[in-house]
């Protein structure tokens, strides 16, 4: 029996945007580096039509900056789920806009 492993692909990498607005503080102690978040299309948010939250288990900690989100929309709308984002660097002395950066990875099998 053949094993197949995952292949990542880098997609992006960035800081959180709008950590301070959300549920990131009541979840900070929680956010260690590799663990691995989930990605949501906010389809009626008003303020940016490409929004793409993200989460950790069911607290919003934030956003996709808006610099980045335009490939994460594009593969999210055409229904793509093989996406990866997981926390690359926590820094609790930072803005809390710096405080958590994450990786996104294209992932599929092979």
């Amino acid at each position: 029996m053949t094993q197949h492993k995952k292949h990542r692909e880098h997609l992006s990498h960035f800081m959180i945007s709008g950590f301070t607005y959300y549920e990131g503080a009541l979840v900070f102690k929680e956010l260690q580096v590799g663990t691995e978040l989930s990605l949501k299309y906010e389809e009626d948010n008003k303020f940016d039509a490409r929004a793409i939250a993200i989460y950790y288990k069911a607290h919003k900690l934030g956003f996709v900056p808006r610099s980045e989100n335009r490939i994460i929309y594009k593969l999210m709308k055409v229904g793509f789920s093989n996406l990866e984002i997981r926390i690359q660097q926590v820094d609790p002395q930072a803005h809390p806009e710096e405080q958590v950066g994450v990786v996104v990875h294209l992932v599929s099998n092979k």
